[in-house]
Formats: C-alpha cells, sequence, structure tokens
C-alpha cells in the first residue's frame, strides 16, 4: 500500500507523522510524495488559530480530489471538530489525538508487539519532507490554562514519555543518518512532573547527551515557567544547540494576567538573563500576540518598548482571534479587527529589525551549517542552504551536493532571508550504521 502523510503547525505534528512513516515502513508499506500516488492518505490537523484549522481542511479537500485514496484524520482540528471532519470528502476514519499512538496499528488491525521498528533506519519522508533534523515527541498535552489556547483542551493534561524509549528514537534517528534532533512537545518543559519519579526536562536532555553520540541537540518552544536556573547548564555541552524558543505573547503585566500567563515582564526578563549568562550568544525567539482582549493602546506601547528592551533574535506574531471553548473569547474589550491588524504590523517591524541586528553579530565569523537543501546550477556548482546551531539560515555555494553535511562557513553578508557565507570544510559522516 502507498501512504502519503501531511501535517499542518507544529513540530510535535511533524514528529508524529516522521513515527507514523516508521510504522507504516516497518509492517511492509511505501512512503509516497504525493496524493496523487497514494492508497491511503494521513493528515495530523492543526487548530492553533483559525487560519490553521482552514489549512487543515483544504489539506484534506486537495487530498481528496488529487484522488481515490482513504483519508485518515487526526490532530486537534479533527479532534475538537470530529463530525465536521468525518463530513469532507474520502474521509473514512478520525482518530482523536488520546488514541493517535494507536493510529497505524489500529488501521492496519495489528498488535503493537507485531511492529519492530529497531532495525529500520530513520529515512526522511520523500518529496518536500525531507530533512536533515529528526523531530522527537518527547511528550504529549499541557497543564496550563492560557485562555487563548484551545489545544489543552484538544491534547489533554501533560503526558511524557519515558527515558527509555527517547532514547530509543534518537538512536534510530541517528542510525538512520540524522545529524540534529529537536525534542518536541505541546508542554515540552512539563515533561518528567507526571512520571512515578518526578524529573525534570534536563535530566532527559542530559541522558541524551551522555548515552548517545547525537552531534545536534535542538529544543522546541518552552514555556519560560517550566525552567529554572539548573537546566541552563545543560549549556555546558557544545552540542546543545544555542537557541530557544521561549513564548511571551505580550510585553504587559496586565496582558499577560488577563492570558493567566505565569510569568510577568521582569520574570522573563530575569530569564532571559540566565540563558545569556549560559551561552553569550544564545538566539532566543518568541511568539507574541496582538489585539488580545482589553489591550489598551498603553497595554501595547507597554509591550512594544519590552520586545524591543529583550533583543530577540526574531519571533512570531499572532493576531488575536476568538476561538470557542476558550475563556478568552468572552472576555469583555474585544480589540477591533483592524487594530489587532495594525499592531501585528507594527511587532513584525521590530522582529524585522531585531533579526537582521543579531545576525550582524556573526557577520565574518566562522560557523558549522548543517545543510539541509541543494539545487543544482547550470554551471555544475550547487546553491545550498542550511542552519547554524543558532537557527541561522545561511546561504552559500558549493562545488558538490552537500546535504546532510555539517561544513565550516565564514558569514560574509546578512538580508532578510539569512546569511550568505562561503565555505571552508565540511565534515563527511564517516560511520552512520543501516540496517543489516
Amino acid at each position: 500500500m502507498n501512504v502519503f502523510l501531511d501535517s499542518i503547525g507544529c513540530r510535535l505534528n511533524q514528529s508524529e507523522i516522521e513515527r507514523y512513516a516508521r510504522q507504516f515502513r516497518a509492517a511492509g508499506h511505501t512512503i509516497v510524495d504525493s496524493p496523487e500516488r497514494a492508497d491511503l492518505v494521513v493528515v495530523n490537523t492543526c487548530a492553533v488559530t483559525r487560519e490553521a484549522a482552514s489549512d487543515s481542511r483544504q489539506k484534506i479537500r486537495q487530498a481528496a480530489r488529487a484522488g481515490n485514496a482513504q483519508i485518515i484524520l487526526t490532530g486537534c482540528w479533527s479532534t475538537l471538530e470530529p463530525d465536521a471532519a468525518a463530513d469532507l470528502p474520502n474521509v473514512v476514519r478520525v482518530v482523536p489525538n488520546m488514541d493517535k499512538d494507536q493510529l497505524v496499528f489500529d488501521f492496519l488491525d495489528l498488535p503493537t508487539e507485531a511492529f519492530d521498528e529497531e532495525p529500520l533506519a530513520r529515512e526522511p519522508l520523500p518529496g518536500s519532507h525531507a530533512r536533515t533534523r529528526a523531530f522527537i515527541k518527547v511528550q504529549d498535552g499541557c497543564d496550563n490554562h492560557c485562555t487563548f489556547c484551545i489545544t489543552r483542551v484538544a491534547r489533554g493534561r501533560s503526558r511524557s514519555r519515558p527515558v527509555a524509549e527517547v532514547l530509543a528514537d534518537v538512536l534510530s534517528a541517528r542510525e538512520g543518518g540524522s545529524r540534529e534532533v529537536v525534542l518536541t512537545g505541546v508542554q515540552l518543559g512539563g515533561w518528567g512532573k507526571d512520571l512515578e519519579q518526578p524529573r525534570r526536562l534536563q535530566y532527559l536532555v542530559q541522558a541524551i547527551l551522555d548515552e548517545t553520540d547525537v552531534e545536534r541537540v535542538r529544543l522546541s518552544s518552552l514555556e519560560p515557567w517550566d525552567l529554572d536556573e539548573d537546566f541552563f547548564r545543560l549549556w555546558e555541552n557544545p552540542r546543545m544547540c544555542r537557541h530557544l524558543h521561549l513564548p511571551l505573547q505580550s510585553g504587559s503585566a496586565a496582558t499577560l494576567r488577563r492570558m493567566a500567563r505565569k510569568t510577568t515582564p521582569a520574570e522573563y526578563a530575569a530569564l532571559l538573563d540566565l540563558a545569556r549568562g549560559a551561552a553569550p550568544d544564545m538566539a532566543i525567539t518568541t511568539d507574541v500576540i496582538t489585539g488580545f482582549p482589553g489591550e489598551t493602546d498603553a497595554e501595547f506601547a507597554e509591550s512594544m518598548a519590552f520586545i524591543e528592551r529583550m533583543q530577540f533574535a526574531g519571533g512570531h506574531v499572532f493576531t488575536y482571534s476568538p476561538r470557542p471553548a476558550t475563556p478568552a473569547g468572552r472576555l469583555p474589550g474585544q480589540v477591533p479587527k483592524e487594530i489587532r491588524k495594525q499592531r501585528n504590523a507594527e511587532v513584525r517591524r521590530l522582529f524585522v529589525d531585531a533579526q537582521l541586528r543579531f545576525q550582524e553579530r556573526f557577520l565574518g565569523a566562522e560557523v558549522e551549517v548543517l545543510w539541509e537543501s541543494e539545487t543544482p546550477l547550470e554551471d555544475g556548482t550547487w546553491a545550498v542552504s542550511g542552519l547554524t546551531d543558532h537557527y541561522l539560515r545561511v546561504f552559500s555555494a558549493a562545488d558538490r551536493p552537500l546535504w546532510n553535511q555539517i561544513s565550516r562557513v565564514v558569514l560574509k553578508e546578512s538580508d532578510l532571508e539569512g546569511m550568505r557565507g562561503v565555505i571552508l570544510q565540511d565534515r563527511r559522516t564517516v560511520s552512520v550504521k543501516t540496517s543489516g
């Protein structure tokens, strides 16, 4: 059977799709790069914003128009609106988030013990999904109660994966050739709190550093209140990527209280000082919501001033949109849509300036780049693109394909697309185990 896998939204959704790929392959099926070639399509949907929910529905309709494949839906949108999801064309099954780990086993009517993924090298998903980084799901669900967020309703309470399971996934990724792993979760910093012997996230990360030889360990989004001072000792190990994504949502203390965020601007700023003390050139990115209910001109101005003062390396901006079943949707003082969008544009300009300032710090520096894409050119050379451990996007010219290799690069130019550099040398993979 040919299977096409697609995902909308967060890195956690992507890590789940990659796990489905390994499970289908272990059961003898083929992962294909388009719905036109598929007998089965699996779509991992998203509901974090109205746009994400709309994108989910669009992906499903596109897959149905592409051919006669059966479609299975899972993820946050289909969990929140199962009847609407089931009514879409070619949909044969809607799997709620709480059951999604069993999706492949249940569809193929096979017991979990029938799957032996251990000898299966982690191959990247075909087509646009090919990645050098492996997304490793370590946790699901969330115990926070942010008033704007629907994810806790869709994902349930926080649930941690055991250390042994996570290590097995990391080793599988390494055997498949991945040079970098990205640890993902809905509330990643909440990992370990629900275990029989409670742990903190740094315990898991240290186990990965101690018991695997993966060259880069990157962390996805972390809520600031889940981190303590000891957490930052992890960066004593050079294999830790010097990039943290710490959602702020607003730089106004009053707005944060209405959001039920468990931090204040002062506490957030102190956390950034700890991070930069551990790694002085740490790239810190964030999320901001504009036009949250009750956000006055004064609160927005306070938020803008704080964002500028934090010297982020960049960030994502979301225009607030009311979501059903969230407390924020019932709050008074809903901000007119035009003002929400105007404020969004102002924050975006701040982040553009912040990104350029951060990149300029690296002009003339030598960095290591893990190449993620390569394009042959007419003159026989290759245009390559990849990431530093700071999450700087780098473009360069190469005399040969360099996908999934790490090169020393001197950075020469900076613009909104990223940085341009000259390759000095590359480090080829010398011992990547394969199955058999």
